[in-house]
């Protein structure tokens, strides 16, 4: 008995350039830039998110902030909150910072843990 594979191509309907890379229509690049500066996310997590190349997603932001007076569209902001943790046997006191994306960083010292966000978010 054989493997029988079979595959199918879907196509969307959209254009395509020479080298093959995917044309995103203005009005869905505007759509999805509203949707970023709403979402909270950090680009490279917006990105991931849509399904959309790191670097694309960047260019697309850059050129939307040289036409809105050449400044950068605000990047999903961090919010802290003080939290007391319980301290269990062998832990010690620390922090806890939970990032829009999910991502939760924890650590003792505040420098440490406010370079690992700047990190993350880079």
């Amino acid at each position: 008995m054989g493997t029988t594979v079979t595959t199918e191509l879907v196509h969307h309907g959209e254009r395509r350039d020479r080298a093959g890379r995917q044309h995103v229509p203005r009005e869905r690049r505007e759509g999805l830039l509203a949707a970023f500066r709403e979402s909270g996310l950090t680009r490279r997590a917006f990105a991931q998110r849509e399904g959309i190349r790191y670097t694309t997603f960047c260019n697309w932001t850059q050129r939307a902030a040289k036409r809105s007076n050449g400044e950068m569209p605000a990047v999903a902001s961090v919010r802290f909150a003080e939290v007391a943790l319980p301290v269990s046997a062998g832990s010690s006191s620390g922090m806890e910072v939970r990032l829009a994306d999910g991502t939760t960083v924890r650590g003792g010292r505040v420098e440490e843990v406010v370079a690992l966000v700047r990190a993350l978010r880079s």
